[in-house]
């Protein structure tokens, strides 16, 4: 029943969001990020939700701080999904997607932007995601769906991997179906529907979570190598322009003299 209040707020809260819309009073956001398969409309709805939260911390609370809870947050998600503790998995996962949209929030609201700080949430991402896909294969560990928990892990851990070197050599990457946001809502929303189930289905409908994680992470990852590859290629293919150096000007005495028409020329020396 908490999880079914849970998602039945979220609807609500949809259908007000778009309601705004129909009325011509669409809400005014600022630093609103999307990708292609959360579009603007949906990213909008998701920062309009957490506005409330955001007011709330903006000021109060570091940015790097609730990337520190958010990770602390995933790590309890790995343990309630070993333990078999599913409810708990969904809440503690879906704290932790709203504190990693929020915390980039406030860092580029509040001006906090930091390479310093940009390292720390990357990374505490990716051990994030490891807790997580760790979890869930300690509870699947005596299934055939344990390959498809490791494809997962591995899929997500390239589609990072493959935008860090790409970015490392130039190149930007952030195009993708399955990035960050949507494994959070993929996971959760999968899991959401196993609870529903009864036990012997948990399993099914898990593993095929996974699997769908491990199709689409790895097309993305394949799709962003791809481009980078592409992009490398024509940029090592473009004609090298090497500029000559202009010749240095002669000196002001040294330029009048070669100038004047009366020069006389030197007769060499004779020897005698």
């Amino acid at each position: 029943m908490p999880v079914l209040a849970l998602a039945g707020a979220f609807l609500f809260a949809f259908i007000a969001y778009c309601g705004l819309y129909l009325i011509g009073r669409p809400p005014r956001m600022v630093a609103v990020k999307h990708n292609q398969l959360v579009g603007p409309f949906l990213a909008g709805f998701m920062v309009w939700m957490l506005g409330p939260i955001e007011r709330l911390l903006i000021g109060r609370v570091a940015p790097n701080a609730i990337t520190a809870v958010s990770l602390l947050l995933c790590a309890l998600t790995g343990v309630a999904a070993a333990f078999g503790q599913l409810h708990g998995a969904i809440y503690f996962y879906v704290f932790a997607g709203v504190l990693d949209i929020l915390d980039g929030r406030l860092a580029r609201i509040c001006g906090k932007q930091t390479a310093a700080g940009a390292l720390f949430d990357s990374v505490s991402d990716r051990w994030g995601e490891l807790f997580v896909f760790a979890g869930y294969a300690w509870l699947l560990h005596e299934s055939v769906w344990l390959l498809a928990v490791i494809g997962a892990f591995g899929a997500s851990m390239m589609v990072s991997y493959t935008r860090a070197r790409a970015e490392g050599l130039g190149i930007e990457l952030s195009g993708g179906v399955m990035q960050r946001a949507e494994r959070i809502i993929l996971v959760v929303g999968g899991t959401l529907i196993a609870v529903l189930y009864d036990t012997d289905a948990i399993e099914t409908v898990l593993g095929f979570t996974m699997l769908i994680c491990t199709a689409t992470s790895t097309a993305t990852a394949i799709n962003r190598w791809i481009h980078a590859f592409r992009e490398l290629a024509k940029r090592e293919a473009e004609p090298v322009v090497v500029e000559t150096p202009a010749a240095m000007p002669l000196p002001a005495p040294l330029a009048s003299l070669s100038a004047s028409p009366d020069l006389r020329k030197v007769r060499p020396i004779e020897q005698h």
